[in-house]
C-alpha cells in the first residue's frame, strides 16, 4: 500500500514538473537587456552635457546570441539636429558604439535609443539634457584699495567644459573698468586694478562669457556668478577684534588677545592682554597702520604689514598679514621677536550679545604653571544679568585629565561676567577653580549659522594655566543627543609630538579627519595625520573587519552638548591601533571644541561642518584667490606662514590642469617680499584634494569646509574655505592651515 502512495506522488511531480518547465529543459532564460552607457569620457553626466560636446556612447547587449544593434535619437523638445548628431561607429565593434555630439543651444528631454537588430521588441535607451555653460567668477564680493591689484578667476561648468576659453567684461557704474586686464596666457584669469570712480557698494562688475555658450550670461543671468567689488580708500576700516599665540625670541609660548580701532588704514585706538613667561601684560595700543604690500603685483589688494603702537619692548608689534575677501585679515609675526600666527575680524554688534540666557561653548589652549602643555573645553551659561550657572568643562594637562583645574571631568562651571570698560569683558570663574579671563566681542550674530564668536585669554597665569582661544555661541535650538550629530564634518587638531622619538624635538602631531556621523553613535570617514613626520594618508575607519570602536556618544542627561568622540588611532595597522577618546562640546549640530582627554600629546581643535555634493567636490569648486595662515601649533620649530594662494582650473606652460600660484611669507622672507608659489591641486574621490608645490617643495591635503551651491542640483559649486595640512615626511612639525577666500 505503501509503495502504490510513494508512485502516485511521484507522478503527480512529474505532472507539475511538466506543466512548469519553459523551453524544454525546465530553466526560465533571463531577459534580453540593452543598456546605453556615455562610456568616453568616463565622468561624464549624461544630464548635464554642455552645447558642442562630443560622447562615446555604448550599447552594452546581456542575454542574447547576437549583439548588433541599431541606433536612433529624438527628443521631446526638439528634433533633427536640434537634438545633436548621432553617428553608430562602422563597422560595429562589440559591444556596439556610437557618436553623439550635443547641438550647439542647450535642450533637455533627447533620449538615444540602441535597438537589437535580431528583435525589434528589444531596446535599451539614455536620457541625456544639454545643459548651458555655467561660468563663476571668484571673488564672488570684496573691496578693493586704491591703484592695488585683485586677481579674479574664472571656470566653466560643468567641468568638461573647462579647457574652454573667456571674454572677460568689468563695468564701474555702468562704464568700462579704467584698469582691468585678462591674463595673456590664463584664459580664466584676469586682474582688476581699483582706478575707478565709484563708492556704491558692489559697483564695479566683473563678468566671463564662456566662447563655447556666449549667450547664457546674458539671456539666462542666472547661468553666471557675477564678480562684485567695491573700490575703498583702505581695506583696513572698523574695529576689530584679534588674537595671537606663538612664541618668543627664547621660545616660550605667548599669547594675546584684544581689539583695535581703524580709520582707512590708520589705528586710532585699542587695549590688548598678552600672556608671556613673565606673566600678564594689558597693554595700549595707541597707534599703528595697515600697509599694503604693493611687491605682490598680481594680489597688493590682499597682503600688508600691520603695525600696532605699542608700549616700549612689547612684542608683537608687527604682523605680515593677508586678507580674504569678508576683509578678515590672518596674521603671522614679523618683527623678528618671535613667531606664530593668529586672526582679526571686524567686531560684531554688541546689542546682540548677551540678550537673556546665551551659553557658550569654547576651546582654549596654552601651558600649565611648568610650562607643560595643556588643553581646556566646555560650556560656559550666561544669563543675560552676569551670572554663569551650570557650566562644564574638561581639561587635559600634559596628558592628565584628573589635575588640579578639574579633578574629575566634567567638572561644574559657575561664576560672573561683566565689562570692563575698555571694549572687552571679564569673567570670573568660582568653579571648578577660582579662575579669570579677559575676552573681546569678535565677528558673528545670534544666527545659529554665523553664532557670536568671542576670543578669550587668562588673566591669573600666576595661579592657573595660561590659556586662550574661542568661545562661540551654542545653537540653542539643538537637543544635543546623538540623533543632533548626522552629516559630514572636519575635524583639525593640533598637539605635540612624540619629542622623545622624534629626529628633532619639540615636535608636533597634528591631524585632518572627513567624518560621518550616522544620528545614532557610528563614526566613520578617514583621516590624515602627520605625527613628528610619521604619515598616515586617507585612514579610512573603521577598519574594514573587526568591531567598530570609531563611535561617538552624547553625554549628561539631559543631553547639554558635551560629547566622546572616538578618533585617530591607527585602523591601517595589521593590529589595529584603537582610536583615541575626545570630548567634543558642542557649539552647534556637527560642530564643536575638541579635547583629546588622555594623551600627552593634548590635542585640541575644531569640529567643522562640511557641505558637498553627492559626487564629492569636482575640480572647478576651488578656483580662487584665498587667504590662508597657520593656526595655532604645538611647537615653537613651526614655520608660521601667510599666503595669497591662488588656484586656477586650467593653466598654460608646467601646470596644465589644476595650478596653484600666489605668494608666501613666512619668518625667512617675510621682510623680503615673500616667495611665490607654483603646483598643482587634484581632487580625490572622498571629497578632499591634495595640493603639490613644486616652489616651494611641500606635499598638502586640502579639506573642503564651508561651500556655497555644492548640491547634486547645482551648476556652480565653490568652496569658500578649507583646511590644509603638511604630509612630508621630512616634516615633524607641522601644522593646520586655514584659507578662506
Amino acid at each position: 500500500m505503501m509503495k502504490t502512495f510513494l508512485f502516485a506522488v511521484a507522478l503527480a511531480s512529474l505532472a507539475l514538473a511538466g506543466g512548469c518547465a519553459k523551453g524544454g529543459n525546465g530553466v526560465v532564460p533571463p531577459p534580453v537587456t540593452i543598456v546605453v552607457t556615455i562610456s568616453s569620457p568616463s565622468d561624464v553626466n549624461a544630464l548635464a552635457l554642455y552645447p558642442t560636446e562630443p560622447v562615446t556612447l555604448t550599447a552594452t547587449v546581456s542575454n542574447s546570441t547576437t549583439t548588433a544593434v541599431t541606433w536612433s535619437l529624438s527628443g521631446t523638445s526638439c528634433t533633427g539636429s536640434a537634438c545633436g548628431t548621432l553617428t553608430p561607429t562602422t563597422p560595429a565593434p562589440t559591444p556596439a558604439t556610437a557618436n553623439y555630439v550635443a547641438p550647439a543651444t542647450p535642450v533637455s528631454g533627447v533620449t538615444v535609443t540602441a535597438t537589437l537588430a535580431a528583435d525589434a521588441t528589444k531596446t535599451g535607451t539614455l536620457q541625456m539634457n544639454v545643459a548651458a555653460v555655467t561660468t563663476d567668477v571668484a571673488p564672488a564680493t570684496l573691496s578693493v584699495g586704491p591703484g592695488l591689484t585683485q586677481t579674479f578667476t574664472a571656470v566653466a561648468v560643468p567641468d568638461a567644459a573647462g579647457t574652454q576659453t573667456f571674454v572677460w567684461s568689468c563695468r564701474a557704474n555702468g562704464v568700462k573698468c579704467a584698469n582691468f586686464t585678462q591674463d595673456p596666457n590664463v584664459s580664466g584669469l584676469a586682474y582688476y586694478t581699483a582706478q575707478d570712480n565709484c563708492s556704491v557698494s558692489g559697483c564695479v562688475r566683473i563678468s566671463a562669457a564662456a566662447t563655447l555658450d556666449p549667450t547664457a550670461c546674458t539671456t539666462t543671468p542666472k547661468n553666471c556668478t557675477v564678480g562684485k567689488a567695491t573700490p575703498v580708500i583702505s581695506r583696513v576700516s572698523g574695529t576689530y577684534a584679534f588674537r595671537f599665540s606663538g612664541y618668543d625670541s627664547s621660545n616660550h609660548a605667548t599669547a594675546v588677545v584684544g581689539t583695535f580701532t581703524a580709520l582707512n588704514g590708520t589705528i586710532t585706538s585699542g587695549v590688548e592682554d598678552e600672556l608671556t613667561s613673565s606673566g600678564l601684560a594689558q597693554n595700549s595700543i595707541t597707534g599703528g597702520s595697515y600697509t599694503p604690500t604693493s611687491s605682490d603685483k598680481n594680489n597688493s589688494n590682499n597682503a600688508g604689514t600691520l603695525t600696532l603702537t605699542l608700549p616700549s619692548g612689547v612684542h608683537p608689534n608687527q604682523y605680515q598679514v593677508v586678507l580674504d575677501g569678508a576683509g578678515d585679515i590672518e596674521t603671522i609675526e614679523s618683527d623678528g621677536h618671535g613667531t606664530g600666527s593668529g586672526i582679526a575680524q571686524l567686531s560684531s554688534d554688541p546689542t546682540q550679545v548677551f540678550t537673556g540666557d546665551q551659553t557658550f561653548a569654547f576651546g582654549f589652549t596654552g601651558v600649565d604653571n611648568a610650562g607643560n602643555r595643556v588643553g581646556y573645553a566646555g560650556l560656559i551659561p550666561m544669563d543675560g544679568a552676569g551670572n554663569v550657572v551650570g557650566g562644564l568643562m574638561d581639561v587635559n594637562d600634559s596628558g592628565q585629565s584628573s589635575n588640579n583645574v578639574c579633578l574629575a571631568p566634567p567638572c561644574t562651571v559657575a561664576g560672573s561676567y561683566s565689562p570692563n570698560g575698555n571694549g572687552s569683558w571679564h569673567l570670573t570663574l568660582t568653579s571648578p577653580v577660582n579662575m579669570a579671563f579677559d575676552f573681546f566681542i569678535s565677528s558673528g550674530t545670534i544666527s545659529k549659522t554665523t553664532p557670536l564668536t568671542f576670543y578669550a585669554i587668562s588673566t591669573d597665569p600666576g595661579l592657573n594655566p595660561a590659556v586662550s582661544g574661542t568661545m562661540v555661541l551654542q545653537d540653542s535650538t539643538q537637543t544635543y543627543n546623538n540623533a543632533a550629530f548626522k552629516g559630514t564634518s572636519v575635524s583639525a587638531l593640533t598637539g605635540t609630538g612624540p619629542n622623545a622619538t622624534c629626529a628633532a624635538p619639540p615636535c608636533t602631531n597634528v591631524s585632518l579627519t572627513l567624518g560621518t556621523t550616522d544620528g545614532s553613535g557610528n563614526f566613520s570617514g578617514q583621516f590624515d595625520q602627520n605625527n613628528a613626520g610619521t604619515i598616515l594618508s586617507a585612514a579610512q575607519f573603521p577598519p574594514a573587519t573587526g568591531s567598530n570602536s570609531y563611535t561617538y556618544a552624547a553625554a549628561g542627561t539631559p543631553p547639554t552638548g558635551r560629547y566622546v568622540f572616538n578618533l585617530l588611532g591607527d585602523p591601517t595597522a595589521k593590529t589595529v591601533v584603537a582610536p583615541l577618546p575626545f570630548v567634543l562640546y558642542a557649539s552647534g549640530a556637527n560642530r564643536g571644541f575638541l579635547l583629546d582627554q588622555s594623551s600627552s600629546s593634548v590635542m585640541t581643535g575644531t569640529m567643522s561642518p562640511q557641505g558637498k555634493t553627492a559626487f564629492g567636490f569636482p575640480g572647478s569648486a576651488l578656483p580662487s584667490t584665498f587667504a590662508a595662515a597657520t593656526t595655532s601649533s604645538g611647537s615653537y620649530a613651526v614655520d608660521a606662514i601667510a599666503a595669497n594662494l591662488l588656484l586656477t582650473w586650467v593653466n598654460t606652460g608646467t601646470c596644465t590642469a589644476m595650478c596653484v600660484n600666489g605668494t608666501q611669507y613666512d619668518a625667512a622672507t617675510v621682510n623680503t617680499g615673500g616667495v611665490p608659489l607654483a603646483g598643482a591641486y587634484t581632487p580625490q574621490p572622498t571629497g578632499n584634494f591634495t595640493i603639490a608645490l613644486t616652489t616651494p617643495s611641500a606635499n598638502y591635503v586640502i579639506y573642503p569646509l564651508d561651500t556655497s551651491g555644492c548640491t547634486s542640483q547645482s551648476p556652480v559649486c565653490a568652496v569658500l574655505d578649507f583646511l590644509m595640512m603638511d604630509v612630508d615626511k621630512t616634516n615633524p612639525n607641522a601644522s593646520i592651515i586655514f584659507a578662506q577666500q
